[in-house]
C-alpha cells in the first residue's frame, strides 16, 4: 500500500516556511503500515496542481493534499479539485456549522462572507470535521485512488490525521504489520559502527530492515519489520536487539520513544534524588541548554556556569593562574579544576564540565583543533574523557555536547 503526498504553497518553495506537515504525515501512515512513495512541494497554480495529481493517481493508491483551503483568493485547492474530478462546489451544512460555532466561540464577530465560503466543498467530497478551524478536509474516491484533502496549518492538519483520516484508511484497506525499533547510540561514528555489526547485520531475516540515521555525536539505528504476523514481528525484533546489546552495548543508551538523552538524565537524577551543575567553556552552555529544555529539570539541576574565556574560568571559578600556566585551558588538569570548583560553589552532587579547541583557531592553548576534554565531580572523585571530535566547529561543539551528556548517563546509573 503506497501513499503519495502533495505540499501546495509558494511558502514552501521560497523557503519562507519549512515543510513539518510531510514529515509527521510519513510518519502517522508507517505506522499503520502504509508505505510514502513520493513527497511532492508545488505551487499554488491551477495546472500545476492538476498535473502532480495526475501523475500521483499512477502511482499510488492514496493521494493525501495539504495546503490552499484558506478562505482567501490565493487558496485554490477545492476549485482545483472540482475541476480535476469534474464536479462542483456544494454547501454542506455540517461544514457551515462548524464555522458558525467556531466564530461565536472564537471571533465574537458576524461571520463573513469569505469565511461562509469554507461551507462549499466539492459534491463529491465527504467532508472531514476540522476540530480547530474552518477549512474542513475532504476524501474522495475515484478508479481506486483515494484522494484526502487537509489544511496546511499544522495543528489542523495534526488533527484531522489522527481523528478522522488514520481510521478511515485502516478501514478502507488491508495493511500489513510494521514495527519499528530505533536504537540510539552515542560515541562513535557510523562506519565504526557499521564494521562491528556486518556480520550481525548481514544474517538479519529478509523482513527486517537496517537503516542507520547519522547525526553530530550520535547514530540511530531503525530496524524495521514488516509482515502478515505482528507476533512473529515483535519476537524477531526483540531477538535480533538482544544480539546487538552483545555487540555494540556499551554504545547503546536507550531507545527512542523511550525519551532522548536528556529526557533519560533528567528521569534519573529525578528518581536518585541527586543534583548537578555544569561548568562549559567550548560547548558554550548547551548541556545546561539541553538540560533545562526538559520539564522538571528543576528539580535536580541547580545552574550552571559559562567560563568561555581564561580570565573568567580564573576569576569566577578560582582556578590558579600557576595551573593554567602549566596545563593549559585545553588540558585535563583544567578540566578536572573546573568540575571541582563547579561543584563545590553550587553545592552540587555532581558537576561536569567542558574545555576544547572547537576551532576555527586554537585560541589560548596549543591543544589541536578538535581536542575536547570532559571531566565529572563526584564525591567520589573525578574522572575526565578526552576525545578527538574533528575539525569543524558546530560539530566538534554538538559532539561534545552529547558525548558530556553520555557520560552523565553513565555515572548516575553507576
Amino acid at each position: 500500500m503506497k501513499a503519495e503526498i502533495i505540499t501546495i504553497g509558494d511558502e514552501i518553495l521560497i523557503g519562507q516556511i519549512v515543510d513539518t506537515n510531510s514529515a509527521f504525515i510519513s510518519q502517522e501512515l508507517n505506522k499503520i503500515g502504509i508505505d510514502v512513495h513520493q513527497i511532492t512541494s508545488i505551487q499554488d497554480e491551477e495546472n500545476h496542481i492538476l498535473t502532480s495529481l495526475k501523475e500521483a493517481s499512477k502511482r499510488v493508491q492514496i493521494v493525501i493534499v495539504t495546503g490552499g483551503l484558506g478562505p482567501t483568493k490565493d487558496d485554490i485547492t477545492k476549485k482545483t479539485f472540482c475541476t480535476y474530478f469534474k464536479d462542483e462546489l456544494i454547501l454542506n451544512q455540517d461544514v457551515l456549522h462548524n464555522v458558525e460555532e467556531l466564530f461565536k466561540k472564537y471571533v465574537k464577530d458576524p461571520i463573513s462572507e469569505l469565511n461562509k465560503g469554507q461551507a462549499y466543498i466539492p459534491s463529491k467530497a465527504t467532508a472531514l470535521h476540522n476540530l480547530h478551524g474552518t477549512a474542513p478536509g475532504m476524501w474522495i474516491e475515484e478508479n481506486g485512488v483515494v484522494y484526502i484533502s487537509l489544511p496546511g496549518v499544522p495543528f489542523e492538519m495534526k488533527s484531522l490525521m489522527q481523528n478522522e483520516v488514520l481510521g478511515k484508511l485502516k478501514e478502507r484497506f488491508k495493511r500489513p504489520y510494521i514495527i519499528h525499533k530505533t536504537v540510539l547510540t552515542y560515541g562513535m561514528g557510523e562506519s565504526a559502527i557499521a564494521e562491528k555489526i556486518e556480520i550481525w547485520e548481514n544474517e538479519l531475516p529478509s523482513f527486517i530492515k537496517l537503516a542507520y540515521l547519522p547525526g553530530l555525536g550520535r547514530v540511530r539505528l531503525r530496524l524495521s519489520a514488516r509482515g502478515k504476523d505482528a507476533k512473529i514481528l515483535k519476537d524477531e525484533l526483540e531477538h535480533q536487539l538482544t544480539k546487538l546489546n552483545f555487540l555494540i552495548g556499551d554504545i547503546i543508551k536507550g531507545y527512542e520513544g523511550e525519551g532522548s538523552l536528556e529526557e533519560q538524565i533528567v528521569q534519573k537524577f529525578l528518581k536518585s534524588g541527586k543534583t548537578l551543575t555544569t561548568a562549559e567553556s567550548c560547548t558554550g552552555g548547551r548541556i545546561a541548554a539541553k538540560l533545562t529544555s526538559i520539564p522538571g529539570a528543576s528539580g535536580f539541576f541547580k545552574g550552571g556556569i559559562v567560563t568561555y574565556q581564561t580570565n573568567t574560568k580564573r576569576e569566577v571559578l578560582g582556578i590558579s593562574q600557576d595551573i593554567i600556566d602549566a596545563y593549559s585551558v585545553v588540558s585535563e588538569e583544567i578540566t578536572k579544576e573546573m568540575a571541582i570548583k563547579a561543584r563545590a560553589l553550587f553545592n552540587a552532587d555532581y558537576a561536569i564540565a567542558t574545555t576544547g579547541n572547537a576551532g576555527p583557531n586554537k585560541g589560548d592553548s596549543d591543544a589541536e583543533i578538535g581536542t575536547v576534554f570532559i571531566a565529572i565531580a563526584t564525591e567520589g572523585g573525578v574522572e575526565v574523557v578526552e576525545a578527538h571530535l574533528g575539525t569543524q566547529r558546530e560539530k566538534v561543539t554538538e559532539k561534545a555536547v552529547y558525548k558530556a551528556l553520555s557520560l552523565i548517563l553513565e555515572q548516575v546509573n553507576k
